[in-house]
């Protein structure tokens, strides 16, 4: 499966912004996928993620509130929602696809497939 993130943009600190992963060349609803985010200099880390099957979904504590990820199997994509965005929310984003894998993975390592990232930068 290859993955496209988009999305991104520069905001202000408040401002909400929509990240789609679309997917091609298989069908995205067998992945659970996950949304990494990585602001330089430091690791990439875990920003949220979407089961498979059910649908269940888990979040870094530090967007739990904010941040609403979902999916349409319809048109093989899936969503990162951030409001009330901040400063440190600034960096690359990356989605991520792990095949029949749960929320609860939440490790780079879990991930099979990356999409190329998207820049979101927020300004104060």
């Amino acid at each position: 499966v290859q993955l496209q993130a988009s999305g991104g943009g520069l905001v202000q600190t408040g401002d909400s912004l929509r990240l789609s992963c679309a997917a091609s060349g298989r069908t995205l609803s067998i992945y659970a996928v996950g949304w990494f985010r990585q602001a330089p200099g430091k690791e990439r880390e875990f920003v949220a993620a979407i089961s498979w099957r059910s649908s269940t979904t888990n979040y870094a504590d530090s967007v739990k509130g904010r941040f609403t990820i979902s999916r349409d199997n319809a048109k093989n994509t899936v969503y990162l929602q951030m409001n009330s965005l901040k400063p440190e929310d600034a960096a690359v984003y990356y989605c991520a696809a792990d095949p029949f894998g749960t929320a609860q993975a939440m490790g780079v390592r879990s991930y099979d497939y990356w999409g190329q990232g998207t820049l979101v930068t927020v300004s104060s």
